[in-house]
């Protein structure tokens, strides 16, 4: 998906909030602030978002020297999120194992980080959240390629989201599941570390993409993982960054998300706020 002019301002917003996460000294603040206005001048250099947003915090890695600036967050959102499980649990056990709402909930888990600075009862969001359904849900066409599917993708995105995706992987089919995520801290995004305290490691194996952006390129990404895209017979893309730098891909590609961002909406054709289970094949 191409860069709008609608992600630069959203970028400068974001490098700002940032800044101020990792720093106190106000001439560093600044100095990050210039140099991202910089590399917002040139933002068609880039190819898609998130291209430029890795670009962004590596300013302000560089410049203050804190490697993982969402640390903080990442492990209040996954212990919000492991206090959830029980919940989603006995929500599934409801629904009797419906993959329609194992999906659902793996797209509500998108909710997590924005749902602990709005309210503390954090519960009560989520379960208002996992009663909307699906503005566009391909679940036929996933569902009849379960009935052949050897091996299972899945593109993790924040590090709240996980356990949630774990509640969508226990209610597939016995299918091996790999599940990928990013090669270094980048927003609240999952690595490797994240993804195994969620206990994501009991239901799938966990790989690193090779790529460090907060959306997956693929021509960033390590040769294991791209054998392993290129062999899945379903993948499931996780989340907005995954899609704005896969959607331009088809294949035995879903997307999984919820449409947070007008832009994002417009190319999905759908309401903002809307949750899609798309499919992206030939």
């Amino acid at each position: 998906m191409e860069i709008t002019l609608d992600c630069i301002p959203c970028m400068l917003k974001q490098a700002l909030e940032s800044s101020r996460m990792v720093t106190n000294d106000i001439d560093k603040q600044e100095k990050i602030m210039e140099e991202a206005l910089s590399v917002l001048l040139n933002f068609k250099l880039y190819r898609n978002s998130p291209d430029l947003a890795r670009k962004i915090h590596q300013i302000i890695k560089n410049l203050t020297g804190v490697a993982d600036s969402y640390y903080e967050i990442k492990r209040r959102d996954l212990k919000a999120a492991n206090e959830l499980y029980p919940f989603l649990k006995e929500f599934m056990k409801k629904q009797e194992g419906n993959i329609y709402w194992a999906l659902k909930t793996a797209a509500t888990g998108n909710n997590i980080d924005a749902a602990i600075y709005q309210t503390i009862d954090v519960k009560n969001c989520v379960e208002r959240e996992l009663e909307k359904e699906f503005s566009i849900c391909d679940l036929n066409i996933f569902e009849q390629k379960l009935k052949t599917a050897s091996n299972i993708l899945i593109i993790g995105d924040n590090t709240g989201e996980t356990v949630f995706d774990k509640i969508l992987i226990e209610n597939l089919p016995e299918i091996p599941v790999v599940y990928g995520v990013r090669s270094a801290p980048i927003l609240n995004d999952t690595t490797e570390k994240e993804a195994y305290e969620s206990g994501l490691g009991e239901v799938s194996t966990i790989i690193s993409t090779g790529c460090n952006a907060p959306g997956t390129i693929l021509e960033d990404c390590n040769e294991k993982f791209i054998d392993i895209f290129n062999e899945a017979d379903i993948i499931i893309s996780k989340g907005q960054g995954n899609f704005e730098a896969l959607s331009e891909r088809q294949g035995n590609l879903f997307f999984l998300l919820k449409a947070k961002c007008p832009m994002i909406a417009n190319k999905l054709n759908v309401n903002l706020n809307d949750y899609v289970f798309k499919y992206n094949g030939d």
